[in-house]
């Protein structure tokens, strides 16, 4: 049986900035000599420019610490469609993906994630491509444990992009969260984000709009200001077929409505929206 972690052929690790990518990239380094990691695999970091600071700076720490090279990949609105960034010239403040709202003048949501296509998936395949790779692996972050995801990933290995094939080895390793977070306890250094029972809250784009209502109200309420440029976002629409200037989610009040429920508000509506509205896991922001 194919040990899930080897590879033999251009590849490349989609590293999302989370601990559980950050433990496929320990794996995958680990069954691997160093002179084929140094042939075949790439590893890339697609940044929104949402992303904390923390996993910046994880980002960065797992490609010292571990002696390879992380490629850092932003979108571009205009050009070449994306650019080479590094820990210091990364956006912060929401650029990558105020650039791509701007130019489609419509929100992604829930059934249209054009987000994460756009500012990750397809600026990876991007790089790939710019180092002449057709065809390649994409190794992603999904684990045992996630079984609704790994069976989208597995009924469409390639994710709509041609030339490319998704594998999952976590998955087929039977890793669990359990099995990322042990790992990270023994670990000398770690994502400075909390951990609640094997996942972060906090992690990928700050507030996203797929994260459970009630876990975005907790990070409102925690930090207010992290809701501005999410508001700010569903009052710049334009398109004359969207009304009151768009939003991310229909089925709950807007960002601009969330920040003004936070305080006294904020316990009422978490637990109340927490009986009506589920999270939704996006396969192509893993954590």
């Amino acid at each position: 049986m194919r040990d899930p972690f080897k590879i033999d052929g251009p590849t490349v690790l989609s590293f999302s900035g989370g601990r559980t990518s950050g433990y496929l990239l320990w794996r995958t380094l680990q069954a691997n000599p160093r002179d084929v990691i140094a042939k075949w695999l790439t590893v890339c970091f697609a940044n929104t420019g949402k992303e904390r600071e923390e996993t910046l700076r994880y980002v960065k720490a797992c490609g010292e610490r571990w002696s390879v090279p992380i490629v850092w990949v932003e979108y571009r609105p205009d050009g070449a469609g994306w650019a080479v960034v590094d820990f210091d010239t990364a956006s912060r403040k929401g650029e990558p993906f105020e650039a791509l709202i701007r130019k489609r003048n419509y929100l992604p949501n829930p059934v249209a994630r054009f987000c994460t296509v756009e500012l990750k998936i397809l600026r990876i395949a991007d790089y790939m491509r710019s180092l002449g790779h057709e065809e390649f692996e994409v190794l992603v972050g999904l684990r045992a444990d996630e079984p609704a995801r790994i069976a989208k990933l597995r009924a469409d290995p390639s994710g709509g992009t041609r030339g490319i094939e998704r594998r999952a080895p976590l998955a087929d390793a039977g890793v669990s969260r359990w099995d990322v977070g042990s790992f990270w306890k023994l670990q000398t250094f770690d994502l400075e984000l909390p951990n609640h029972g094997g996942t972060t809250p906090e992690g990928n784009c700050d507030l996203c709009f797929l994260k459970h209502s009630a876990i975005v109200m907790s990070l409102i309420a925690k930090e207010p200001s992290r809701a501005v440029w999410w508001a700010a976002q569903e009052h710049s629409i334009t398109n004359p077929s969207i009304s009151n200037g768009g939003t991310f989610r229909s089925d709950r009040p807007s960002y601009a409505q969330m920040l003004a429920f936070t305080g006294a508000q904020a316990d009422a509506f978490g637990h109340a929206a927490a009986e009506a509205e589920d999270g939704i896991e996006c396969v192509g922001c893993t954590d």
